[in-house]
């Protein structure tokens, strides 16, 4: 049986929610992000017991085709951003499109119909955030960073980041309160 939950963007999400379907007797076979799979049918008193567990802890599963969809969208991008070690001048409406197996014009438009923003948006929002990340971290240069995440340049990775924050890269990283988001709450 496949569940789809939305909010799941990280391992420990993953380890999480794993408890809590073995807490009520479900054993997965497999867990990624927004994804489980479970060799088991549910009753509908675990069903419940499942979903408040999930909201409690701030995930919920989600029924319906389109909002699967949406969270898919998500769940490739911060695996993108996220989880990737390097990310190459990748095309995004190409990987979406591949990934997902619908067209990239119906997976924009219901993303920016549903989230009322677009995808680009939300992949610089996500690729915004893992910068103020990195800059924290003070491992890697800025133009390390910028290799990392695909910017054609440091001044682009510059500008594009003082037009969503409002800072420069140098002036963020100065900065000794962060004001980084959870990837959830882009």
């Amino acid at each position: 049986m496949h569940f789809y939950i939305k909010n799941m963007v990280c391992n420990r999400c993953k380890m999480a929610v794993q408890k809590e379907f073995e807490k009520i007797g479900l054993m997965p076979i497999t867990i990624e992000l927004g994804e489980v799979e479970t060799a088991e049918t549910i009753s509908k008193e675990q069903l419940e017991e499942l979903e408040n567990a999930l909201k409690h802890l701030g995930f919920e599963l989600i029924d319906d085709k389109k909002s699967r969809l949406i969270e898919q969208i998500k769940t490739e991008i911060i695996r993108l951003i996220h989880h990737s070690e390097e990310i190459e001048n990748t095309n995004l409406s190409s990987l979406l499109s591949e990934k997902l197996h619908y067209e990239y014009n119906y997976i924009s438009n219901l993303f920016s119909e549903v989230e009322g923003t677009t995808i680009e948006k939300y992949f610089i929002a996500q690729r915004i955030e893992k910068v103020k990340e990195l800059l924290v971290y003070d491992e890697l240069s800025l133009s390390q960073i910028a290799i990392q995440l695909g910017y054609s340049s440091t001044a682009y990775l510059s500008s594009q980041f003082k037009k969503i924050t409002g800072l420069t890269p140098t002036f963020y990283k100065s900065l000794k309160e962060t004001k980084r988001k959870n990837i959830d709450e882009l």
